[in-house]
């Protein structure tokens, strides 16, 4: 088998590469392209040390034995976890904010962050609404849900608390608005922020969602390209299905749903609507 090196001096070989990708792939649908394949592999050495095994093919044969639940949790965990931060991409938070808040109803507002990972998104979202609209408004009227397919992010975005790198790009009224200092370079979500957003696991391969009520907005950012074209297109397709007619989907600016079969309209670049 051809052997790999990288920059990080690990040494991998090719079917070690391939039985951890399909098992990711089996098991959440993500996809590692090889030019992924050392960034991938990195992530996966540091479960193996931690986990105290003694090489990448002990790490796949655990995987592909399923007993070690925490140990799976920690793969799907270091396999999906990009950095984020809050108020990433604003000119689409700026378009949400300008163009779609405007039209929403006044009452029973519901919001998805598909993708949340830290809570970082789920609860920009909740800031801007609750700016735009007032926060009493937001108190009553918003509901932001967010889901993620790592229990340890959850687990994260549940207490609130940042670093500084997550709150770096936060416009400075935010920051105050938004933000309780707690020290050490350490932010608190205030609590009606907290309020406004659930956090649940859910892995965005397993359609249908189990939603009873339809949202009016779905964040899918940054999360889509784990997917080859076909999931890609489900995921989309089963989006659509639990979105309210004229609601909308904001995607990545990067992300494109051009060259997927869809029935969401585009609108602009990363922004698409189901029509009424």
């Amino acid at each position: 088998m051809g052997g790999f090196q990288t920059t990080a001096t690990l040494t991998f070989n090719d079917a070690e590469y391939q039985r951890i990708n399909t098992w990711l792939r089996n098991r959440s649908g993500m996809i590692f392209l090889d030019n992924k394949k050392e960034s991938l592999m990195l992530r996966m050495d540091k479960v193996r040390e931690t986990h105290s095994l003694p090489d990448l093919n002990a790490l796949a044969n655990a995987l592909e034995k399923g007993e070690n639940t925490d140990l799976e949790t920690a793969v799907i965990h270091a396999a999906s976890t990009n950095h984020t931060y809050f108020f990433r991409e604003q000119a689409v938070l700026n378009y949400f904010q300008d163009s779609i808040l405007p039209e929403l109803p006044t009452t029973n507002v519901r919001i998805w962050s598909a993708a949340a990972s830290t809570g970082d998104e789920a609860y920009s979202i909740a800031m801007i609404a609750a700016q735009t609209r007032g926060i009493e408004w937001a108190k009553k009227q918003l509901a932001i849900l967010g889901t993620d397919i790592s229990e340890l992010v959850i687990a994260h975005a549940e207490k609130g608390i940042y670093g500084g790198l997550h709150v770096d790009k936060t416009p400075p009224e935010y920051l105050e608005y938004g933000f309780d200092p707690v020290g050490m370079n350490q932010y608190r979500v205030k609590q009606p922020f907290q309020q406004m957003c659930t956090f649940r696991r859910l892995n965005l391969k397993n359609t249908p969602y189990p939603f009873k009520r339809p949202f009016h907005v779905v964040f899918c950012r940054n999360v889509l390209y784990y997917f080859d074209r076909t999931q890609q297109a489900e995921v989309v397709d089963a989006i659509y299905n639990v979105t309210e007619p004229g609601g909308w989907l904001i995607t990545s600016v990067t992300m494109s749903l051009r060259g997927l079969t869809t029935r969401w309209l585009p609108i602009e670049v990363g922004v698409y609507r189901k029509p009424l």
